[in-house]
């Protein structure tokens, strides 16, 4: 599969043209991603992407971090794909994209390149050779141009035969390349150290030198608007200290010394020579030269995620966004993901299956630490979630702080990313080390049944004032919460797990059994999410349909399953989930109407979708954006009668047109623009 990478920062001049290019060179070229990777644009380039192409998938970096950032934040949001880097001032050739294909599918090439014209169409010069000293000398003493001429004496490649043919090069231009999978996941990211220069000249050098070749194709053309190196003193000199560094990092300090020399000369050369006005670029240059850093505003080494989730990795269903998000992250960064450790103690009278429940807890902190896969560990601590108890809170928050500050000693975490999506973990991480917090606002926990309201809406709020960044996926809390969070509030939507929520002929045994039609729910069976009266309703007004439950109940089933229609299999692992969805005929989304819900964005809308099932719901705020694909009902018939509809017709829109319209919204994306955001240096983004 392939996915176009934009990278975009104030580009508001130039994005919506070259988005449109990208569409007309897509057509034909099969399921394609576009993502857009934005740098903290201050202008209203975000928005003319939403506009001008609803399916483009946009990653936040938060922050003006450079080109390399960029294409990498993009990269992780496109596992599995080549990925076609592009400038947002390029416009491509209707076939330049099946060109760059085919040049890509040719034994041995890792990157394939096109030919770049101005917008008068005259040839860019975008070929390059291999960075020497000796190069660098005689563009200092001859010119880029007339030392091109010679091979030995010039980087720059400028005879124009030499771009009528397909031929390898050292490097090219990095304003649009091709970029294979395998070449990616041999290489690795791009350098982020050089942030806006050089980033391309670093990778294609590294990917010839692991034999994958740079092939540049004439046949594909885009055309190039060119950027503001040439007029901006900053980015020229940036520009000319780059060139240093990469040969320094590449060679050793002694030929660093000497193409600094080379490079210095250069630029005093032309510094004399233009004058006080023209030479001014040359001159900021030569004061970069002269100070040169090993690294400006070098980075830190990326940091780690400590999660406080609301769930339980043990037992609870692997799809909340806790654990999706993280195991993106993880595929970037060592995680530590937390047990929930818990809102309040399940007692009788209050909770139900209590002695269940707390013996599950047991069974998990049994298991304490574990890793399930790499990068990725678990942990269950052991809490006295007794919080209506202020003594006792901070009882409990010393055992849990104690008992993840070791787990964070011996697996190298030493100031990571703490996220927290139960409020019960403020006073745990309150006092902790850490990069920045965000509070995870996935639901609002105070509505919860079970819960110490007062207490519960306290820490709420302590988060809500306190986190450094806020994350909703619910659009109507993230506006009633508004006058605590401010600009800390940020809207990052559910992702969803395609490449394991895809539709397969072959159905579980058990479900097979069950004749159609069949209307199917899957997820948890709690009684403050589910209407089980509107269920019972259902199963009663269609006598001729099979109504499938699959999800732990908390509530006895009974009043359901005797109804011969009703088919409740129980808990299934997540990992047969998509084969059971498979064979429903419609899903449904029986909520109760309350303030949970209201403020709720269930992941399983997204999962339902991408299975290409027809969905009937009842309402809730998040749907909104859903009305061209999901029946919404208000009440116990009306729901029936949009089952019974969606039966008959088959839902509003083909299974096909249901999947295409989730396939932007993958976790890594979500887990790229979580970690632009969290990482981000104090006072940016």
């Amino acid at each position: 599969m392939l996915a176009v990478v934009i990278v975009t920062y104030h580009s508001s001049a130039v994005i919506v043209d070259c988005l449109k290019s990208v569409r007309v060179a897509l057509q034909d070229q099969g399921p394609a991603r576009v993502v857009v990777a934005d740098n903290a644009s201050g202008d209203d380039t975000v928005d003319l992407v939403r506009r001008t192409d609803p399916d483009v998938e946009i990653v936040r970096i938060g922050r003006n971090a450079g080109f390399a950032a960029g294409v990498n934040a993009g990269i992780a949001a496109a596992p599995g794909c080549d990925i076609l880097v592009l400038n947002p001032d390029i416009r491509l050739e209707p076939d330049a994209v099946a060109r760059l294909r085919e040049t890509l599918a040719v034994p041995g090439t890792g990157i394939a390149v096109p030919e770049l014209t101005g917008d008068d169409g005259r040839l860019h010069l975008s070929l390059r050779r291999r960075p020497t000293v000796l190069r660098a000398l005689g563009e200092a003493l001859f010119g880029g141009n007339q030392a091109g001429r010679v091979p030995a004496l010039g980087e720059l490649v400028v005879n124009h035969a030499h771009y009528a043919t397909e031929r390898t090069v050292d490097w090219a231009t990095g304003a649009a390349w091709l970029v294979s999978r395998a070449c990616l996941d041999a290489l690795g990211p791009l350098d982020e150290r050089y942030f806006l220069y050089s980033e391309e000249t670093e990778y294609m050098l590294r990917a010839g030198e692991h034999g994958f070749a740079v092939r540049y194709q004439p046949r594909a053309r885009a055309v190039h608007l060119g950027g503001e190196q040439s007029t901006s003193s900053a980015l020229w000199a940036l520009s000319a200290a780059n060139r240093v560094r990469l040969h320094r990092e590449r060679h050793g300090a002694a030929a660093g010394l000497a193409m600094r020399a080379a490079v210095t000369l250069n630029e005093g050369i032309r510094a004399l020579a233009k004058g006080r006005a023209s030479g001014q670029r040359h001159r900021a240059a030569l004061s970069a030269l002269r100070d040169l850093p090993a690294w400006p505003g070098q980075a830190a080494a990326p940091p780690g995620y400590v999660c406080f989730s609301a769930q339980d990795w043990w037992y609870h269903n692997r799809a909340h966004s806790d654990f999706q998000l993280m195991r993106s992250v993880a595929e970037h960064r060592k995680v530590l993901v937390v047990n929930s450790i818990g809102m309040r103690m399940p007692m009788p009278g209050r909770s139900t299956q209590v002695l269940r429940r707390i013996t599950r807890k047991l069974r998990s902190v049994a298991k304490f630490v574990r890793r399930p896969m790499p990068g990725f560990y678990v942990m269950s601590p052991l809490p006295l979630p007794f919080y209506g108890s202020p003594l006792l809170r901070r009882l409990n928050a010393v055992l849990v702080r104690t008992q993840v500050r070791l787990v964070c000693r011996l697996i190298g975490l030493t100031e990571p990313v703490i996220m927290t999506t139960i409020p019960t973990a403020w006073d745990v991480v309150r006092p902790m080390r850490r990069r920045s917090l965000v509070f995870n606002r996935s639901d609002r926990h105070s509505a919860f049944p079970e819960s110490d309201r007062a207490t519960i809406e306290e820490l709420e709020q302590a988060l809500l004032r306190r986190a450094d960044h806020v994350l909703y996926v619910s659009r109507a809390l993230m506006d009633e919460e508004r006058e605590l969070t401010g600009d800390r509030a940020y809207y990052l939507d559910h992702g969803v797990d395609l490449a394991h929520f895809t539709r397969t002929e072959r159905l579980p045994a058990d479900l097979a059994a069950i004749p159609g039609p069949r209307v199917g729910f899957f997820g948890a069976l709690d009684d403050y999410l589910v209407d089980f009266d509107l269920l019972e309703r259902l199963a009663k007004d269609l006598p001729d349909v099979s109504l499938v439950l699959i999800g732990d109940a908390d509530v006895p089933m009974d009043r359901l399953t005797r109804h011969p229609n009703v088919h409740w299999l129980g808990f299934r692992p997540y990992d047969v989930i998509p084969a059971y969805g498979s064979g429903f005929d419609v899903a449904i989304m029986p909520w109760l109407d309350n303030p949970w819900i209201r403020h709720a964005n269930p992941i399983k809308l997204k999962e339902y979708l991408a299975l290409g099932l027809p969905v009937v719901s009842t309402d809730f705020a998040e749907l909104a954006a859903y009305g061209d694909r999901v029946r919404v009902a208000t009440g116990p018939a009306e729901f029936a009668a949009a089952v019974r509809a969606t039966l008959d017709d088959g839902g509003p829109r083909t299974p096909e047109a249901l999947r295409e319209s989730v396939l932007g919204a993958s976790w890594d994306s979500r887990a790229a623009t979580l970690m632009a955001m969290a990482e981000a240096p104090p006072g940016t983004g």
